[in-house]
């Protein structure tokens, strides 16, 4: 059954090192407002210490984790096992969303390759670190990361990367008010 850490020990970090994908979680406080969970691919999440671990936020049509995380801090990422022996790990803790620009972008962007579309980076304060057995996932083979994103990044360009995230990224689907969002409607393209 499950077993529950107060940080990511080594045994951890090899197996989330060895996954493709990994899943985030938040909510915001608002029982009547969505909770939202994101699939994240490509080589985007850092261990920074036991206690701490980043990842490189692509764009995306929506921006509902960096507003939850700007109200509440809540957020969890999930790992899960598809291939090899059965595990899910997650990783609970408060986040928050690192913007370009700013002094703590320029000390972790290096940890990263940036990839066409990189938005925000989202760093989680881990307090519990949680597996269970996994039993009941199934198998599945990676076959490689998918491109799509970065093309359609590249081609939007830097102008119709900022127009698009005042299209889709300023506002979550709830009304929140996105980090972005903020520091967009304070700057003028």
């Amino acid at each position: 059954m499950g077993k529950s850490f107060e940080a990511i020990l080594p045994e951890h970090e090899a197996f989330i090192a060895k996954q493709h994908i990994f899943f985030v979680g938040s909510a915001p406080l608002s029982g009547e407002g969505h909770v939202n969970l994101s699939p994240k691919g490509h080589d985007v999440l850092r261990i920074l210490n036991a206690n701490e671990v980043a990842y490189l936020d692509l764009t995306g049509s929506g921006n509902e984790t960096s507003a939850h995380l700007e109200e509440n801090g809540r957020i969890t990422v999930m790992f899960t096992a598809f291939e090899g022996p059965p595990m899910i790990l997650r990783l609970y803790g408060q986040g928050r969303v690192i913007l370009p620009e700013t002094p703590e972008w320029e000390a972790l962007a290096p940890l990263f390759t940036m990839l066409p579309g990189a938005r925000q980076i989202i760093t989680v304060q881990v307090h519990e670190v949680k597996t269970s057995c996994g039993f009941s996932v199934p198998f599945y083979n990676y076959e490689g990361e998918r491109n799509t994103l970065q093309k359609w990044a590249v081609n939007k360009g830097e102008e119709g990367l900022l127009a698009y995230w005042q299209e889709k990224n300023m506002i979550t689907m709830d009304g929140m008010p996105t980090p972005l969002g903020e520091k967009l409607s304070t700057k003028s393209l």
